[in-house]
């Protein structure tokens, strides 16, 4: 029997160390080492594997194929009945696909798996299995009890050896299988403990093998760090055809879900979910959430046209602006990205004269939301002059645009879509950069081209 011995393995990069080291030689990262126990296979075997003949080996041209050779075949997809499930999939699951979903405990991951299972069930869409390794089967029944899928024949493995799952699995032979969780999964070719880097690192690899021999789509619940990461080996992500974040606040009730990774389709993709007693519901107009209802002007607010992958949103940008008592002024965002915000101050006080030196600075993303794209600038800016100056934008007014370094508004990408998507809300006026104003009208809509920072201020109510 091989003899168990220790490694740290690098959860960013998968290198190995015999001992604990601050800092991983390979990626640079620091913290990253994680203790785990396996196998000692440096005996002779090992060895006389390594020095094989290399006229013992694969010919090599057997897997070539040129690119011209390969048959195209349209992608088929298979829908799950849950809209904005399916948008962040890019239309539905692809076979054979390899799909991650990680989010914070209990923000609805188990939940959403089990429901587009159940509709996938109820729709006849072929075999599906649902693998749990975190809860017992009595478990799973309660909280299908709760969602009103009780009454469903739906295939349930209480199991967490993978040689066994992929046994079930090779038997029924699903066309959709979810793994809840891949942190429970083990192998017997490992000595180490569950949810080890080894053991991630091999489950999901020999579950990708498997879904790309049979066609089944696999599912896999993965768990967050407190940093909010994918825990486990980061070459995780990079196995997976399909990487989801879910996404939200324990104080709400909605759910935002982001696709980072899609080899299927648009990353940055995002879905709505309203948490009820019944289970998530998708959020047809996700616009509505993200706005607030002012009967009338106030300081602070501008109404941001954002891009979250195919889908315009428009999101309220609220900012405060007050003064400081203390020498050192506050810079704080909360869905926003804080080096932005200081790039914009510097910017408004070289360009447009707006000191906030000795001003407290908040900015703030409504309903939960995290932007991250640089068209967001412009209404950052005018939110925080608003609120400087107390004078309000107008109720109905969208904004859009990049602000560069040199004071100028520089063009987001799909302007036509963001416009059209603050027509049909309502919105009568729009700020965008002068090369996003459209040739031809859009009714109902006053567009209003700038191409400085100073002229959108100077749009403000006086």
């Amino acid at each position: 029997m091989a003899k168990a011995r220790t490694v740290f393995v690098c959860r960013e990069c998968g290198a190995r160390f015999p001992r604990w080291q601050g800092r991983c030689s390979q990626c640079q990262e620091w913290n990253t080492l994680e203790e785990t126990r396996e196998a000692d296979d440096s005996g002779p075997t090992l060895h006389r594997a390594i020095q094989r003949p290399a006229a013992l080996a694969v010919d090599a041209g057997s897997g070539l194929v040129t690119l011209d050779r390969i048959e195209r075949r349209p992608l088929q997809r298979q829908a799950t009945g849950i809209e904005e499930f399916d948008r962040v999939l890019g239309g539905g699951i692809v076979p054979g696909a390899v799909v991650l979903l990680g989010g914070d405990p209990g923000i609805g991951k188990s939940t959403l798996l089990l429901q587009a299972l159940a509709r996938l069930e109820s729709a006849g869409a072929g075999p599906v299995l649902y693998v749990t390794g975190e809860e017992s089967a009595e478990q799973v029944a309660l909280r299908a009890e709760r969602l009103g899928l009780a009454g469903l024949p739906l295939p349930l493995l209480p199991e967490i050896q993978l040689e066994r799952v992929l046994a079930a699995a090779q038997g029924l032979a699903p066309r959709v299988m979810v793994i809840d969780s891949i942190q429970t999964m083990y192998t017997e070719a490992l000595t180490s403990a569950p949810g080890s880097v080894a053991q991630v690192r091999e489950c999901a690899a020999q579950l990708t093998r498997y879904a790309k021999g049979s066609g089944t789509a696999v599912l896999l619940v993965g768990h967050v760090t407190k940093e909010g990461s994918l825990a486990g080996p980061r070459v995780l992500e990079h196995i997976v055809d399909t990487v989801l974040y879910f996404e939200g606040d324990a104080h709400s009730s909605f759910r935002l879900v982001r696709a980072v990774k899609n080899r299927f389709g648009a990353a940055n993709e995002l879905g709505v979910f309203a948490m009820t007693d019944r289970g998530l519901k998708a959020v047809s107009n996700p616009s509505a959430i993200f706005l607030s209802e002012h009967r009338a002007d106030v300081p602070g607010s501008a109404i941001l046209v954002t891009l979250e992958g195919t889908r315009p949103l428009l999101v309220e940008i609220q900012a405060l602006v007050d003064g400081s008592a203390s020498p050192t002024p506050r810079r704080l965002t909360v869905g926003l990205e804080p080096n932005r915000l200081a790039m914009l101050l510097a910017v408004l006080h070289r360009h447009a004269g707006v000191s906030c030196f000795d001003q407290d600075v908040f900015v703030n993303a409504v309903g939960g939301v995290r932007i991250t794209e640089p068209a967001s600038d412009l209404a950052m800016a005018l939110a925080i002059v608003s609120s400087l100056k107390n004078r309000a934008l107008p109720l109905r007014l969208a904004v859009f645009g990049e602000v560069g370094l040199a004071g100028e508004i520089r063009p987001a990408p799909r302007g036509q879509e963001r416009l059209r998507e603050a027509a049909k809300l309502g919105f009568t006026q729009a700020i965008v950069p002068r090369a996003n104003v459209p040739r031809q009208p859009i009714p109902g809509l006053e567009v209003i081209g700038v191409d400085r920072v100073e002229a959108a201020l100077e749009r403000l109510r006086h």
